[in-house]
C-alpha cells in the first residue's frame, strides 16, 4: 500500500478560448460576418460607382449636347454675322452709289447752271445787238416757192508748183479735158509742153457747230455816224481810254466795214462789263457835239463741231507737170489760148491761174449761187 505521499494526478494544461472549438466557430462566425459586411459594402461601392458611371455618361452627354449646341449656336451667330457684313458692305456700295450719282448730279446741276447762266448771257447779249434798218424789197410767194437761204463757201486751195487751174463755163468741156487726160499745149511753131489733167477735190464743210460766249475784255460800238473813219477810231480811243467815262487802257480800236460797227478791245478784263451795262454813251466824235453810241457785248466764236465732205469741182481742173520754160503770164496765155480751142477738146474759160515751179500761190474758190429765172 503506497502512501499518500506517492499518489498524485497528472496535470492538464487549459487551450487558450480562440484554439478552442467554440472560439473556432466563434472566429468563423465573426469573419462571416466581416466577409457579409464586406461584400454588402463592396456590392454597395458597385451600386455606388455604376450610379456614378450613369451619372457621368449622363453628364458628359450633356456636356455634347451643350458643346454641340453652342457650336451650332457660334456657327448661327457666325453666319448671321456674315449675312450682317454682306448687308453692311452692300449698304456701303449702294451708298458710295449713292453719293457718286449725288456728286454727278451736283456737277450736272452746276453744268446746266453755267449753261443756263450762258444761254441767259447771250440772251442779254443778243436782245442788245446793234441796230440795224432792214427793208423787204421782195415779193410774195406761195410756200412752195418761197427762196431759201445760202451761203457762200470759200475755200483755199493751196497750188503746188508747175500746175494750172483752168475753170470753164460749161462742164461738159472740163469733162472732155478730164477724158483726154494729156494735152499737148504748143508754145511755138516747133516746141511743145505735154500737161496732164486732174480732177479738183475740195473739202467742203458739211456741218459745222459754233459755240460763242461773252469777251471779257471787247465792247462792240454802232450807231456810229458817217465821218471821216481814222477821225473816228481816234476819238473812240480816246473816250473809251478815260477812267471818268468808266474805260481803260485800250489796246486796239478796229472798224468793220461790213456792219458799219467798231471793235474795241482793252487790257483789262474789267472794264466791258461796266460798258456794256451802260450801253449808250455819249461821244463827242465832231467838234462841240456829243454822238450817242450803243455799246453792246461781243462774242467770240469757237467752232465745237466739224463735219466735211469731199466735192469734185465740175468745171475746173487741174493742170500738171508744166515746166517753167517763159515768164508767168505768157505761159499762162498759152495755155489759157490752147485750151479755148474747140479743136483741143476746150471751150469757153471763166478763169485760169497758173503756179510756176518754185513759188507758192493759194487758189480761191468760192461757190455760185445758181440763178433762178423769174417767171413772168
Amino acid at each position: 500500500m503506497a502512501s499518500d505521499e506517492d499518489f498524485s494526478l497528472p496535470e492538464v494544461k487549459t487551450l487558450p478560448f480562440e484554439e478552442t472549438l467554440d472560439g473556432i466557430q466563434t472566429l468563423i462566425a465573426n469573419n462571416k460576418a466581416k466577409y457579409d459586411q464586406l461584400i454588402e459594402e463592396q456590392n454597395e461601392l458597385t451600386d455606388l460607382r455604376k450610379d456614378h458611371q450613369e451619372m457621368t455618361q449622363k453628364l458628359q452627354h450633356r456636356c455634347d449636347k451643350l458643346v454641340k449646341t453652342l457650336e451650332n449656336e457660334q456657327q448661327f451667330y457666325m453666319d448671321e454675322l456674315t449675312k450682317e457684313m454682306v448687308k453692311v458692305n452692300s449698304l456701303k456700295q449702294e451708298e458710295e452709289q449713292i453719293m457718286d450719282e449725288i456728286q454727278k448730279v451736283e456737277a450736272a446741276l452746276l453744268e446746266e447752271t453755267a449753261k443756263y447762266h450762258h444761254l441767259r448771257e447771250q440772251a442779254d447779249v443778243f436782245s442788245s445787238m446793234p441796230e440795224k434798218t432792214v427793208a423787204f424789197t421782195g415779193v410774195t410767194t406761195s410756200a412752195t416757192n418761197a427762196p431759201t437761204f445760202e451761203t457762200k463757201s470759200r475755200i483755199v486751195y493751196p497750188m503746188d508748183g508747175g500746175t494750172a487751174l483752168i475753170t470753164f463755163e460749161e462742164e461738159v468741156v472740163a469733162k472732155k479735158i478730164l477724158t483726154l487726160k494729156q494735152h499737148k499745149v504748143n508754145l511755138t511753131e516747133e516746141t511743145f509742153i505735154t500737161v496732164e489733167a486732174e480732177a479738183v477735190t475740195l473739202i467742203l464743210p458739211k456741218l459745222v457747230e459754233i459755240e460763242s460766249e461773252v469777251c471779257p475784255r471787247r465792247i462792240l460800238i454802232s450807231n456810229l455816224p458817217k465821218m471821216d473813219r481814222e477821225t473816228m477810231l481816234d476819238k473812240l480811243n480816246i473816250h473809251f481810254h478815260r477812267r471818268k467815262d468808266g474805260g481803260g487802257e485800250v489796246e486796239s480800236c478796229e472798224f468793220l466795214a461790213d456792219s458799219g460797227t467798231v471793235v474795241l478791245t482793252f487790257t483789262d478784263k474789267d472794264i466791258a462789263k461796266g460798258l456794256t451795262d451802260t450801253e449808250f454813251h455819249g461821244v463827242q466824235l465832231q467838234k462841240k457835239k456829243k454822238h450817242r453810241v450803243r455799246v453792246t457785248p461781243f462774242l467770240n466764236g469757237t467752232v465745237t463741231k466739224l463735219e466735211t465732205r469731199m466735192k469734185v469741182c465740175p468745171r475746173t481742173v487741174l493742170l500738171t507737170g508744166i515746166p517753167a520754160v517763159m515768164e508767168q503770164e505768157t505761159l499762162q496765155d498759152l495755155l489759157e489760148i490752147h485750151f479755148q480751142k474747140s479743136v483741143s477738146g476746150g471751150g469757153e474759160i471763166e478763169a485760169c491761174l497758173y503756179n510756176p515751179t518754185g513759188q507758192q500761190i493759194s487758189a480761191l474758190f468760192e461757190s455760185v449761187v445758181p440763178k433762178v429765172e423769174k417767171k413772168q
